[in-house]
């Protein structure tokens, strides 16, 4: 049920990638100061991840998930009737605030759950739930954009929010048990300022916020490029994006091969290099065709990397949990904030191909020096 929530997850946050060039004529501006969207879900996700993790080490993963799932419909809808830039942006930083809770909680749940000698391969296949709804979502926003609206993408999206928060109520109500961590006050920054202290916490962290500023600083603006480029519908651009969920699936069903064959020093390097390469690639196809196989490989690539970053988060805090992967959260939708934004600038000044190039090459060395430094994590 967990993965389901984080299923919805991943839909939000990929919906809005194919619907951008839509919403830069609907609101008569351009495509660089319509991803402030993006942006502002990016960082609402970051920065509400202070308040889930001791939310969730106070009343328990389960029942901390199906309150912000069902208040992540709510937002979902309030995007659908948003009458201006200003207030879409508004109403996606509210849903960004409430949806990035279940990959946080889920995460903390399996870790506490399952033995650190199986955890990586149980949490690439919870993974496989937030991986779908990131397949699932640009071809939904890419579609529905096209033939019904940008607006029933979001009406869309808000339903089956409050379809999964029914289905979290009936099937998991009888666990909502409050964690042992006592009554600590929410807002208190000791439980994070303690994680902070250890060196390892610190690298941890730096490296995630690297990878998500790199790597998805490029992937949010390569739909409105290849649209740019090839003049494809939205449907197609959604179905182009969506071959990122299908390669993080062909990760998530591959993982146990993978670590036992090249471990996770391996798995960092080969996700960094054949990442930066496939977007290299993705500059030079001549037809839009040739795009598909590289998504799905940038999915592959993306979580053959990300897989080890996050099991070595699951062990920063193992009395506070929920709290550590919450600041892992922090920084790993703070680093798709910053590197939206930053990408988003260089756009404005030399184009969509020469920043998705630069972020690609800086992909590669970071592969090189995180495997490097691996031990220290």
């Amino acid at each position: 049920m967990l993965a389901l929530s984080a299923a919805n997850t991943g839909m939000s946050q990929r919906i809005a990638e194919p619907m951008l060039p839509r919403l830069a004529v609907e609101y008569s501006t351009s495509v660089p100061a319509v991803a402030i969207i993006i942006t502002a879900y990016a960082l609402a996700s970051a920065l509400a991840q202070y308040v889930h993790g001791p939310l969730g080490d106070r009343y328990g993963a389960l029942r901390t998930v199906t309150l912000l799932t069902g208040l992540a419909g709510v937002a979902s809808l309030g995007c659908a009737m948003a009458g201006s830039l200003e207030a879409l942006t508004a109403w996606r930083f509210a849903c960004g605030c409430f949806a990035s809770g279940s990959m946080t909680l889920g995460m903390a749940y399996v870790a506490d759950v399952v033995p650190a000698e199986r955890r990586q391969t149980v949490l690439a296949r919870f993974l496989a739930g937030s991986v779908s709804g990131q397949t699932t979502g640009p071809l939904v926003g890419g579609v529905l954009t096209d033939f019904v609206g940008w607006r029933s993408t979001f009406i869309l999206l808000g339903c089956i929010f409050m379809l999964v928060t029914g289905l979290l109520i009936a099937t998991t109500h009888r666990q909502w048990t409050p964690s042992r961590t006592g009554h600590r006050p929410l807002l208190s920054p000791a439980p994070y300022l303690a994680i902070l202290r250890t060196a390892r916490a610190r690298a941890v962290l730096l490296a995630v916020f690297t990878e998500m500023a790199l790597f998805f600083g490029a992937y949010t603006f390569l739909g409105a490029w290849l649209k740019e480029r090839f003049d494809l519908s939205y449907t197609l651009t959604g179905l182009i994006l969506a071959g990122f969920g299908v390669g993080g699936l062909a990760y998530s069903s591959s993982v146990r091969l993978l670590l036992r064959r090249f471990g996770q020093r391996g798995c960092v390097l080969i996700g960094g290099l054949l990442g930066g390469s496939l977007y290299l690639l993705i500059l030079i196809v001549p037809v839009w065709q040739l795009a598909v196989p590289c998504t799905i490989g940038m999915g592959f690539a993306f979580y053959t990397m990300h897989n080890t970053l996050q099991t070595r988060a699951t062990e920063l805090a193992p009395q506070a949990r929920a709290t550590a992967l919450a600041l892992f959260s922090m920084n790993w939708a703070g680093g798709q904030a910053i590197g939206a934004l930053v990408m988003s600038l260089g756009i404005s000044v030399v184009g969509y191909a020469p920043m998705i190039a630069t972020f690609a090459i800086a992909f590669m060395a970071f592969s090189l020096v995180l495997r490097r430094h691996l031990d220290r994590l």
